[in-house]
């Protein structure tokens, strides 16, 4: 079942459920997905779907991370409740001892030897975790696994 469907379901079972936050993230996700669909012309893939769904998650969490500093917390619990809602259509994260094995084997297949050669690395690793891992996190563990 595709991204969209499970939407539409979600949301007909949010209306009945009288969720309103969780209806809310629902239709600006579909909008989203539906606005890149007007612009490319075509039905979006399962990885342009999963690209948009990472994107609108980004997006939640830097505003939480605003809200916190801000101490606006009651934006910031909404905040973290979007993101709930977002994280179940996303696959499942992977743990960091999972991306430093993932990360580990880039590092050998690419023969990077030092920092200068992050961005040869980033690029084979980014499409193999693409939804299941922050790129924050994976850039953090590139530096941390290559030598200075």
């Amino acid at each position: 079942m595709s991204v969209m469907e499970r939407l539409d379901q979600d949301m007909k079972q949010a209306m009945k459920d009288k969720a309103a936050l969780k209806l809310s993230v629902i239709r600006m996700v579909k909008a989203a997905l539906k606005n890149e669909e007007i612009s490319k012309g075509r039905l979006l893939s399962e990885d342009e779907e999963l690209t948009i769904l990472t994107r609108e998650l980004k997006q939640r969490r830097e505003s939480l991370q605003e809200f916190e500093k801000a101490g606006r917390d009651d934006l910031a619990a909404k905040t973290r409740e979007e993101i709930d809602v977002l994280s179940a259509y996303l696959p499942a994260q992977l743990s960091e001892d999972e991306l430093r094995g993932i990360v580990r084997d880039a590092i050998a297949a690419t023969g990077a030897t030092s920092k200068k050669e992050m961005g040869k690395v980033m690029g084979a690793i980014m499409p193999k975790v693409k939804g299941r891992a922050d790129g924050a996190l994976v850039q953090k563990i590139v530096s941390e696994e290559l030598p200075s």
